[in-house]
């Protein structure tokens, strides 16, 4: 938290005494974003309040009771695609909210779909009702569709997209709905909206048993291993460390552009079996790594890695902690956890 609060010391005074309406504030990302702003609540005196929609503030309270009990955090309960709106005014809406499981995506991507599009309308809509004065969405690099094997990192102008007769096309085409729900309400309402397209995370928090290859990698080290790879391992992906994350989160909220976009992630691109390989030699004594598929010499290896370009140019933004650092320190914290 301190290094998030280092890197954002000057963006807080702008929301000194706001109040502010997250989505998913009990997810991955809004788990970072609800402690970060505590954090510096706290330490800055910002008298900062946050009103978190959960459709189970119970869970939460259980599982983060430091955060929910927490007097600048109170709760919502609803549905993002139904929730009714809550009284009062709003200076920020965070909107995080959206269903990333790929089960649901592949079982049943209509659920998904709506999920994303609807509840981002919903939320668009209580925006403008509460004149609320800038919006984020937290997009995802997946309405860029296949990224071609020939580039090795992908800009916001790629013109690129999923394949809308593909069901797996779900979660990317409700992306691009709900950036385009964002340009059309700024365009129309006034509200300044920032698109955040994020890629692959790694971090405190983030779920070890569904479908991040990094999250199960780690899981495996802490079972004493082995890492286990399903597929042939050449697919390419980065990581970008969830402190930095909440900071680069936090910056295109306070002084991003409006209407504009920005990719989210680290350029640092591994292929997974790489990935595999570091995060055994995280463990002591090292872990063993099995590869169960084998490599298909005519096919081009699957890439999903950003260019940050703009973000760097135009904000400042850059990975400040390393992936092997970031590895330790996830590491450290699951085991600290259970200790």
């Amino acid at each position: 938290m301190d290094h998030v609060l280092d890197r954002t010391r000057d963006l807080w005074e702008e929301l000194r005494g706001q109040r502010v309406f997250i989505t998913g504030g009990t997810g991955f990302f809004g788990r970072w974003l609800l402690e970060s702003l505590l954090w510096a609540n706290d330490r800055l005196g910002l008298g900062i309040s946050a009103l978190v929609l959960s459709r189970n503030p119970d869970a939460f309270r259980d599982k983060a009771p430091h955060v929910a009990g927490h007097p600048a955090i109170q709760f919502h309960p609803g549905d993002v695609r139904s929730f009714e709106f809550p009284r009062g005014t709003f200076s920020h809406i965070i909107h995080a909210a959206t269903e990333s499981s790929a089960r649901l995506n592949a079982q049943d991507p209509l659920t998904m779909f709506d999920t994303i599009v609807d509840g981002t309308r919903r939320t668009l809509e209580f925006a403008r009702h509460c004149g609320v004065g800038k919006f984020l969405l937290t997009s995802s690099g997946a309405v860029y569709g296949r990224q071609p094997p020939e580039m090795t990192h992908i800009p916001e102008d790629y013109p690129g997209a999923p394949d809308p007769t593909d069901p797996r096309s779900a979660y990317g085409e409700g992306k691009r709905a709900a950036e385009t729900l964002c340009t059309l309400f700024s365009e129309r309402y006034g509200i300044e909206t920032r698109i955040a397209r994020c890629f692959a995370f790694v971090g405190p928090h983030l779920p070890l048993d569904i479908h991040f290859a990094i999250g199960n990698f780690i899981r495996d080290g802490l079972k004493g291993g082995p890492i286990d790879i399903h597929g042939d391992g050449t697919p390419h992906r980065s990581y970008l460390y969830a402190a930095d994350l909440a900071i680069w989160l936090l910056t295109i909220l306070l002084h991003g552009q409006s209407s504009r976009i920005y990719n989210v992630g680290s350029e640092e691109s591994v292929s997974i079996v790489e990935l595999a390989h570091m995060v055994a030699a995280s463990f002591s004594p090292q872990v063993g790594v099995i590869v169960r598929g084998k490599p298909d010499p005519r096919r081009a290896p699957e890439r999903y890695v950003p260019s940050t370009a703009r973000a760097n140019r135009e904000l400042g933004l850059v990975p400040w902690i390393s992936l092997p650092d970031a590895l330790a320190r996830t590491i450290a914290f699951h085991r600290d956890a259970v200790a």
